[in-house]
């Protein structure tokens, strides 16, 4: 089964409560905004996120004259996609000397998507370096370097409970001695009301400025797509403390809260620069807004505004 088709199972229950209210309501009236707006809502797209899309199909439907909900979908899917574009530069440390920085919560796969990234670069020929930060929770150093073995990348460790900046300082170090393109930093699971983990954050990001200067330094949090809101709220919450550069939303393979990656890139404007549907190595990918919105509508054919307003006149014509 490819990427795809696991991310439409995955996506499947957000895309059934969603498709069923196009497919049951006939008529565009106020049931049918209010049936779509709860919908939206509890698929966790956000209240603004949600508010945006109604008000923009009400504009749309009026615009061009729509009489049948069913042809409000393909209005629907393109202004979700418009909230979901990831920038041109989203990826522009594939081609510098990068350290990365993966944060969040304890148990959302951070440490997995770590390893997972760290196969396919190294697949792609770039030289990997990981580094074991998260010093606290037990087993984590070990759990790292069982995926270090795996994608066959350098990892460099301390002994548990040692200080993480510790770690990062060596990291960095051997990176730019190596030439490393890409050095993985996995660091403890902070929550936001742990002022003296957010504290550590800032402290790694000090020794990479001062221990190298010139790499690029990117910053994606790990958030588990099938807690909704609450993934929402960790990354506004670590965003307060730190920049955050992308997002790597796991976790899909089987949740109803699917629309969550439209609401943080809406809300947040944070883009979602992977996602994972499995425990694979190639079940985590580069995010593709057009496929997600794809499999979130059930592979509807899309179709932009202006075809949906050239298809409204030519059956005008026909009549």
């Amino acid at each position: 089964m490819g990427f795809f088709q696991r991310l439409k199972e995955g996506l499947m229950k957000t895309s059934n409560s969603i498709t069923n209210v196009f497919s049951k309501q006939t008529e565009i009236d106020d049931d049918f905004y209010d049936e779509l707006e709860e919908t939206l809502i509890s698929a966790d797209m956000g209240f603004d996120t949600t508010e945006k899309v109604i008000e923009d199909l009400r504009e749309k439907v009026e615009e061009l004259g729509i009489k049948d909900a069913s042809e409000c979908k393909e209005l629907v899917m393109n202004s979700l996609r418009d909230q979901m574009n990831v920038p041109d530069n989203a990826y522009c440390f594939e081609d510098a000397k990068t350290v990365m920085l993966i944060i969040g919560v304890n148990g959302v796969g951070k440490t997995t998507s770590i390893g997972k990234l760290a196969a396919q670069y190294k697949n792609q020929g770039r030289t990997v370096l990981l580094a074991a930060a998260d010093t606290f929770r037990a087993g984590a150093i070990d759990q790292l370097r069982t995926w270090a073995e795996r994608a066959g990348v350098d990892i460099i460790a301390h002994s548990e409970g040692a200080d993480p900046s510790a770690v990062v300082h060596d990291a960095v170090k051997a990176a730019k001695a190596r030439k490393t393109n890409l050095t993985l930093i996995d660091t403890a699971g902070r929550l936001h009301n742990k002022k003296n983990l957010m504290d550590e954050l800032a402290k790694m990001r000090r020794v990479i400025s001062k221990e190298y200067p010139e790499c690029y330094v990117e910053t994606l949090i790990v958030l588990d797509g099938s807690t909704g809101q609450n993934a929402l709220e960790q990354a506004r919450q670590f965003s307060t403390v730190t920049e955050i550069n992308g997002i790597i939303l796991t976790k899909l393979d089987g949740t109803a809260k699917g629309g969550i990656a439209v609401a943080i890139q809406s809300e947040l404007k944070v883009p979602v620069k992977y996602i994972g549907v499995g425990e694979k190595i190639d079940d985590l990918q580069k995010f593709d807004p057009d496929e997600y919105i794809n499999a979130l509508f059930a592979d509807f054919d899309l179709k932009s505004d202006e075809e949906i307003l050239a298809d409204e006149y030519t059956d005008k014509d026909d009549e």
